[in-house]
């Protein structure tokens, strides 16, 4: 690592990922949600209503996308044994967010064909059904979300899921809304209308959680990261000359690596000007994997790379 040696990393070295700490909640919520699936199914069916079935497809896209973060989270977590995988497994849970992404948009498509097939057909919907069910439903994933809600906002993985469950408790709201105006009105439309309200209210998360999967791995800036503003940092260093080839990305859910190339002046002490940058990246960016080259300002032969 250039003018690295000797310069230990154990203080800034991450020693678990943020999925990693939420398993627990992860695990309590797949019995939760994996509980409810069961019964709103089974419910769903003997009722007949497009909205609780709907919900309970959902429900089962859920309990995909949490039995994925699970994996995803303990297979993170393992050392590699095969000298190939230089920077572990963690990208797996954001392999498992975006397979919540893919899930979430099939289940919202097959929400979507079974409420267009069912206008102008004759339906017998149960009110009854909907309204117990999708009031157990409701507290079920209310719990669930606030077993997830922390860990949404440090892993990739884990926002997956927690999105997941946000979708199920609108559409526990609208199977309640549904079955009250079916029971007061005696009209199944409103069952077909609250089922497609599920489906656009899905098909909009996904795609957002599926913005920031395809950015980490495109490995795109970190977000609230200026690069330009990181440079202008690391340049400011005493000692540092120039600073170039500074790539910036995302390995996995609250692990941000940096790698770049510190040309300094005549006069510095490059071991000094390898801590203090690195301390910068730490304490200031919360990039705790930085890889720094260190070069003398008459050093020849590294050409920047066109990329």
């Amino acid at each position: 690592m250039g003018a690295g040696h000797g310069h230990g990393h154990g203080a800034a070295q991450v020693t678990e990922h943020a999925g990693g700490r939420h398993r627990r909640r992860l695990g309590a919520a797949f019995v939760l949600i994996g509980s409810l699936f069961a019964v709103e199914l089974a419910y769903g069916l003997l009722s007949g209503s497009l909205a609780l079935l709907s919900d309970a497809g959902h429900m089962a896209a859920d309990v995909v996308t949490l039995a994925a973060a699970l994996v995803a989270t303990k297979i993170a977590a393992r050392r590699d044994t095969t000298g190939r995988r230089t920077y572990g497994s963690y990208r797996a849970e954001v392999f498992a967010s975006g397979f919540a992404v893919l899930v979430m948009l099939g289940t919202a498509v097959y929400i979507v064909v079974e409420a267009l097939g069912r206008i102008g057909a004759d339906a017998e919907v149960s009110s009854r059904p909907m309204l117990v069910v999708g009031a157990l439903g409701l507290v079920v994933n209310l719990a669930a979300l606030a077993l997830l809600r922390a860990g949404a906002a440090e892993s990739l993985s884990v926002k997956g899921a927690y999105l997941e469950v946000l979708a199920d408790t609108a559409g526990s709201v609208g199977v309640i809304a549904a079955g009250i105006l079916v029971a007061t009105t005696g009209r199944v439309l409103f069952d077909t209308v609250v089922a497609l309200a599920i489906a656009v209210f899905v098909v909009v998360r996904a795609l957002g959680l599926g913005r920031q999967v395809l950015a980490v791995l495109a490995q795109h800036a970190p977000a609230g990261l200026d690069v330009d503003a990181v440079a202008a940092e690391l340049a400011a260093v005493p000692g540092v000359q120039d600073v170039h080839d500074l790539h910036l990305w995302t390995l996995t859910s609250g692990m941000n690596v940096a790698t770049a190339h510190l040309v300094t002046t005549e006069q510095a002490d490059a071991h000094a000007v390898l801590d203090r940058a690195r301390e910068l990246l730490r304490d200031r960016h919360a990039i705790a994997h930085a890889t720094l080259q260190v070069e003398p300002a008459d050093h020849e032969g590294c050409d920047e790379v066109g990329w």
